[in-house]
């Protein structure tokens, strides 16, 4: 019962100040962070620790990032691959090696100065694409430059994560094995992917919408949206880039804006988990102190 009463607190909190936020025409993005702030342990303590709730609020950006993916397909990434490797490198190298070289300054070891400039460098997906799809600016050209430095840095957050064990001396693997097993690792991913929106998903999608079942297209969705995440988290990879490469993949169907109608709702809601479980990982005290 104790993750329906968190559950319970975290929306009924969210109802309030959501709409609060919306009549003083602040974005719902900030709202949400201060409702986790508000009832997370170093404030009001109204929330207890729940192992389900990060898992879940995970989810919000799982369909986010899918719902991304239909919007920008294999066609428009093909278009973007000068934003997303020229433009996306340019600024996690510029910006890792201006913080790092700062850290190594402040007398840091250089491997882990590096590690923490670049980890430093990286934006979050969630907040940048949330926001430039609520301003309706998500097919400008800042807007797609955005998105293509966002998809590197999503790639380089994998690598790195595949490095923090590496450098804390807690894996057998060196780097320069490490790097190549998680990109193989991806490649192998959308190869999969791709094998499959060309051959199975067009093909299941037919059956069902031949049934003219709302029902059975909605679970279709779900099931193709967590099945890949899994499959990805499988992987050691990023649940969220999973998602992202299925949907772009399924960018070309007859069938996307049903898919994104569909998983919408699902999308709305468990995004706002995940930004009120940001928000309880605000530590005040530390602040403070």
């Amino acid at each position: 019962m104790r993750v329906f009463a968190n559950l319970l607190i975290i929306l009924a909190s969210s109802l309030v100040v959501i709409a609060l936020f919306r009549r003083l025409q602040l974005p719902p993005v900030l709202g949400y962070l201060c409702v986790g702030l508000a009832v997370g342990p170093t404030a009001l303590d109204w929330v207890n620790d729940s192992e389900a709730l990060p898992d879940l609020a995970e989810l919000g950006v799982v369909f986010l990032l899918f719902s991304l993916g239909l919007e920008f397909s294999l066609t428009k990434m093909l278009a973007l691959r000068r934003v997303v490797f020229g433009l996306g490198s340019l600024q996690v190298l510029g910006c890792a090696a201006l913080l790092g070289g700062l850290l190594m300054a402040l007398g840091v070891a250089p491997g882990i100065a590096l590690l923490l400039g670049a980890g430093l460098a990286l934006s979050s997906t969630a907040i940048v694409s949330k926001e430039l799809t609520s301003l309706g600016e998500i097919f400008s050209s800042h807007g797609q430059n955005a998105i293509g430095v966002l998809l590197f840095q999503d790639v380089v957050a994998v690598l790195l994560l595949t490095l923090v064990p590496v450098f804390a001396g807690h894996s057998d693997q060196v780097w320069y094995l490490a790097l190549p097993l998680t990109l193989g690792k991806t490649v192998v991913l959308f190869v999969g992917l791709l094998l499959a929106s060309r051959w199975l998903l067009p093909r299941l999608f037919k059956e069902v919408a031949a049934s003219r079942s709302a029902e059975l297209f909605v679970l279709l969705a779900l099931v193709i949206v967590l099945l890949t995440a899994w499959l990805t988290h499988l992987l050691g990879l990023s649940p969220a880039l999973g998602a992202f490469l299925a949907g772009m993949l399924l960018g070309e169907s007859h069938y996307r804006h049903q898919i994104e109608a569909d998983i919408r709702p699902f999308r709305d809601i468990l995004l706002g988990l995940f930004f009120v479980s940001i928000g309880m990982l605000i530590d005040l005290q530390l602040f403070l102190s």
